[in-house]
């Protein structure tokens, strides 16, 4: 299929994700997926593909590592762009200290490729809670 291979195609080298064919247990047909250690942050988005109405339907899902030991990390799905940053404290030329961003990834450096491809191969985006 035409979308299929469009999906497939996004991956590379200088894409922060992944796009794979699905496992049995994620009852989907494809899967993009996103790793940041950095942040503690893996974001997975399921693909059902349709072909008899040229459709998609995306399920978003996002785990979060907490911060503390002690608490449990999250778990959140559906469509909910977030920007994770980190700042390290430096001191600036004029000898003030100041915060600078050291790292930044936005959610949608994923998410949008990803239904970029579906529309260019005339296909519609549908979210989804349950694939």
């Amino acid at each position: 299929m035409e979308v299929r291979a469009a999906l497939l195609a996004l991956n590379g080298p200088d894409v922060p994700y992944r796009v794979r064919n699905a496992l049995p247990a994620e009852k989907a047909d494809l899967v993009a997926e996103c790793r940041i250690p950095r942040v503690g942050v893996t974001l997975k988005t399921r693909m059902l593909l349709i072909p008899e109405k040229h459709e998609v339907r995306f399920l978003d899902e996002r785990w979060e590592n907490s911060s503390s030991d002690n608490a449990s990390g999250q778990y959140g799905r559906g469509h909910a762009p977030a920007v994770y940053r980190q700042w390290e404290t430096k001191q600036g030329p004029d000898g003030h200290r100041r915060k600078v961003e050291t790292f930044r990834f936005d959610t949608r450096e994923m998410t949008d490729p990803l239904r970029n491809a579906v529309l260019g191969a005339g296909w519609i985006c549908r979210g989804a809670f349950k694939l």
